[in-house]
């Protein structure tokens, strides 16, 4: 027992369970957009708001952690914060225009190859190298992705499939960003993410000259949406230090089982009963996750820097 408890990478373990519990509260965004008015006529207001509700939220984090002088974190939030928000928002925005553009099949097989550009560009970029394990689980994961989607419509917008792959591109090199410099304030880089998604929102909204205004249940719904992502990305951020991009981004995947479980769930006002292959491929993502979470028993060298 003592041999094996000295064999368990704390660190890493403690990572895990960070990013995979982001997951989880990401994953309540699907029944969040479930409950929208007219969601396919709203997307760039309601993200307007979502963009104000995750920056307002993670100041006030920081107002509690820090106190006054948690202004002083966006002194040095410097290239790679600033770019890294870009890609955030990026991702916000990409995801909700993709997945009232295309079928939600083609939006979650679009995500799926998160984890693969995360360890192309974290490779490249930082020199972050793959484990084996790690690749194996991941093509796991992608292959279970695929058979949730098998009995869906792959039809819609290419546009929409196009914006899809931007989200899943966004949110992978965000991840690659936040592990580039560990000093850069990584909670001030999401607030970075909040206020472009929102100016960006408004960019659209002038652009295409439409109404500023939206159903209040829409307000209400983005905000609490806004604080679900919130919440996950101060997860996730924590996290990022104990593990390289790649692994981050497959953790990440959970987000994917997790949405289809909560709309299922009938007390929650749904009940959109997932097909069999769905169940399936969604517990196949859940094994790949599991896998690769057995690889934290063993110590190996830190990635943290």
């Amino acid at each position: 027992m003592n041999s094996f408890i000295r064999n368990i990478d704390k660190h890493y373990i403690k990572g895990f369970f960070l990013v995979f519990f982001a997951g989880l509260l990401w994953s309540f965004g699907a029944i969040i957009v479930r409950y929208m008015v007219d969601a396919n006529q709203y997307q760039p207001q309601y993200l307007f708001y979502r963009g104000i509700s995750i920056a307002t939220i993670l100041c006030s984090y920081l107002f509690i952690k820090e106190g006054y002088n948690f202004y002083k974190n966006f002194y040095k939030i410097g290239l790679s914060g600033i770019f890294g928000g870009i890609c955030l928002a990026t991702a916000f925005m990409g995801f909700i225009f993709s997945i009232t553009m295309t079928t939600a099949a083609v939006t979650l097989f679009m995500l799926a190859a998160m984890p693969f550009i995360a360890a192309v560009v974290g490779y490249f970029a930082i020199g972050e190298k793959l484990r084996f394990s790690t690749l194996i689980a991941m093509i796991i994961a992608f292959v279970g992705v695929a058979i949730m989607i098998i009995n869906d419509s792959i039809g819609g917008s290419a546009l929409g499939a196009l914006l899809g792959f931007l989200s899943a591109t966004g949110f992978a090199v965000y991840t690659v960003t936040i592990r580039w410099k560990p000093e850069t304030p990584k909670f001030t880089t999401v607030v970075m993410a909040g206020i472009f998604c929102s100016i960006f929102s408004l960019i659209i909204i002038n652009f295409k000259s439409v109404s500023f205004s939206i159903p209040t249940i829409n307000v209400y719904l983005s905000l609490l949406h806004g604080s679900f992502v919130a919440s996950g990305l101060i997860l996730y951020s924590l996290g990022a230090k104990y593990m390289p991009a790649a692994e981050l981004a497959l953790l990440s995947l959970m987000e994917v089982v997790g949405g289809i479980l909560w709309v299922w769930i009938p007390i929650l006002g749904i009940n959109e009963v997932p097909s069999f292959t769905t169940i399936i491929g969604g517990g196949v993502v859940t094994l790949a996750v599991i896998f690769h979470g057995l690889g934290a028993r063993k110590k190996r060298m830190p990635v943290t820097t």
